[in-house]
C-alpha cells in the first residue's frame, strides 16, 4: 500500500473513537498486549513518563518532551488525537514518524489486524511503541488517549506517572462523579513508582493517596511545591516568575504557550523535571527554559493557537466545563471590543455544563465537524438559545469562521473552540500566524 492508501485503511478498517465514540473502546488491554507481544513488547525497551488528567495532559507531554530535547535526549512523544497529520501522534525530537514506516509497519502488521481486530488506537500505540523501541529513543513521553486503568498505553512500566488534574469529561466511560473519574485516571498509578498529581482536588485527593500507599508509590502534589508569582503576556510569550517553595528561589521563564491555563502546566511540569533529575536524568535549568520557551516545537497546536492578529483569531480545543472554564478566564484577561465564538461539540460531551459558562453577549457561529460523534449544528444552535446564547449555523467551520472574520471588528476576538474535531478541520491557509 502506499502511504495515502495505509492511512486510509487504518481510518476505515478499524474502530475509532473519534468517529464512533465509545463503540470504538476496548475495554481491556489484551489486544494491545497481543499487539506488542507480536512485536518483541518494545513497550520493554525504552524508559518513558507517563501523563493522564482530565485537561492539559497534551500541554504537560509537549512541555516535558521539550525540555528533554533541549537537554540533549533523543526524546519520543506520543500524543492524540491528531489536528492534521495522522503522524503528528508519533514524533522524536519534534520529527513526525515518517510515512514510510507507517507503511512498513502496517504491512507487518496486518495478519495480526485481521485475526484479533484491533481498534485504531489499540494500533497506533503499538506503532509508537514499536517506533521509538527500533529508533532506540533515550526516554519517551506518553500520553494517555482516554482514562488511564484501562487505556492501551498503561501496558509501560514508566519512569514517572503525571495526572494534570480531574474534572468531569467522558462520564459514560470512566464514571459520574470526581471520585470514580480519579480512580480510572489513577489506573497508570503503578507499584513504587513515582507518581506527580498537578492539582489538588478536594474530592480526589484521598483516591490518589489510597491507590499511591496501595502500591507503594511516592506520590507529590506539584501545587504544594511551585507556584506562580507573577505572569504576563509578551507578544507570543508568557512570561511566568515561579517560586519554588523549597527554597524559595524565583525564577523566571518564558514559555510559547500563551493560555493562562498553563500557569498550571508549568508548575506540573517544574516538579516532574525534579523528580527526573533526582532519579539521574541530567537537566539543566537552561535546558527548562529552553524547553519552555520551544514548547509548540514539538508539535502542539490548537491550545490558545493564534493564527490571526486583526481581528485576533484563535483555536483552542477546550472541549468540557473545566477547559472552557480555564478558556474564559483567559478571555477575560484580553482587552477586546467584541467576542465572537465559533463554537461545536460531539455528542457525548455535557452540552449544558459547558453552554452555561460562555457568555450570552458573544456572537456565536454554530457549525459541526464531518464525524459521526458529531452534534448537529441545529441542535446546538437549539440548546444554545435555551442558555440565551444567540447567532446563525453553518455547514463547514471554515464558512463560520469566515463569516466570523468579515463580521467582526479589527480589535475583536474570534475563538473556534468546544471540540478538537472542530478545530481539526480549520484548513490549514487559516492556522498560520499572520497579522491580517
Amino acid at each position: 500500500m502506499t502511504y495515502a492508501e495505509t492511512v486510509d485503511y487504518l481510518f476505515t478498517r478499524l474502530p475509532m473513537f473519534s468517529r464512533q465514540g465509545a463503540g470504538a473502546i476496548r475495554k481491556d488491554l489484551t489486544n494491545t498486549l497481543v499487539l506488542c507481544e507480536a512485536l518483541a513488547n518494545p513497550q520493554a525497551r525504552f524508559r518513558s513518563v507517563h501523563v493522564a488528567g482530565t485537561n492539559g495532559k497534551g500541554s504537560v507531554s509537549h512541555m516535558l518532551a521539550a525540555i528533554l530535547q533541549a537537554a540533549g535526549y533523543k526524546t519520543g512523544l506520543y500524543t492524540s488525537p491528531h489536528l492534521y497529520d495522522f503522524r503528528e501522534r508519533i514524533r522524536i525530537n519534534g520529527m513526525m514518524i515518517p510515512e514510510e514506516n507507517v507503511v512498513a509497519f502496517t504491512d507487518q502488521i496486518q495478519p495480526l489486524i485481521d485475526s484479533i481486530e484491533p481498534s485504531f488506537f489499540e494500533i497506533t500505540v503499538a506503532m509508537a511503541f514499536d517506533y521509538f523501541a527500533r529508533e532506540k529513543v533515550d526516554i519517551a513521553i506518553i500520553e494517555v488517549g482516554l482514562g488511564g486503568r484501562l487505556d492501551s498505553t498503561n501496558i509501560i512500566r514508566s519512569e514517572l506517572s503525571v495526572i494534570t488534574n480531574i474534572g468531569w469529561d467522558h462520564m459514560n466511560l470512566l464514571g459520574d462523579s470526581l471520585p470514580a473519574i480519579a480512580a480510572e485516571k489513577g489506573g497508570i498509578i503503578k507499584t513504587g513508582v513515582r507518581v506527580v498529581i498537578g492539582e489538588h482536588g478536594p474530592d480526589t485527593d484521598d483516591v490518589f493517596y489510597k491507590l499511591a500507599e496501595q502500591r507503594g508509590a511516592p506520590i507529590v502534589f506539584a501545587a504544594d511545591h511551585f507556584t506562580v508569582r507573577n505572569h504576563q503576556q509578551s507578544g507570543h510569550l508568557l512570561q511566568l516568575e515561579i517560586e519554588e517553595t523549597a527554597t524559595g528561589a524565583l525564577k523566571e521563564y518564558k514559555l510559547d504557550l500563551t493560555g493562562t491555563y498553563q500557569l498550571k502546566n508549568a508548575c506540573t511540569v517544574l516538579q516532574a523535571v525534579r523528580l527526573l533529575q533526582q532519579s539521574g536524568w541530567t537537566i539543566p535549568e537552561s535546558a527548562i527554559a529552553a524547553g519552555f520557551s520551544t514548547a509548540r516545537q514539538t508539535g502542539l497546536r490548537g491550545r490558545w493557537d493564534v493564527i490571526a492578529n486583526r481581528p485576533l483569531t484563535v483555536l483552542d480545543v477546550a472541549h468540557n466545563p473545566s477547559g472552557i472554564v480555564e478558556m474564559m478566564a483567559q478571555v477575560n484577561e484580553i482587552s477586546c471590543r467584541h467576542l465572537h465564538l465559533v463554537l461545536g461539540m460531539v455528542r457525548d460531551k455535557d452540552l449544558d455544563g459547558i453552554l452555561s459558562l460562555l457568555p450570552r453577549s458573544a456572537r456565536y457561529y454554530f457549525a459541526e465537524a464531518h464525524i459521526p460523534r458529531a452534534l448537529a449544528a441545529t441542535d446546538l444552535q437549539a440548546a444554545a438559545a435555551r442558555f440565551g446564547l444567540a447567532g446563525n449555523r453553518y455547514e463547514d467551520v471554515n464558512e463560520a469562521l469566515l463569516a466570523a472574520r468579515n463580521a467582526a471588528h479589527g480589535d475583536d476576538l474570534i475563538i473556534v473552540c468546544g471540540s478538537i474535531f472542530l478545530v481539526a478541520e480549520v484548513r490549514r491557509e487559516n492556522s498560520v500566524s499572520t497579522d491580517q
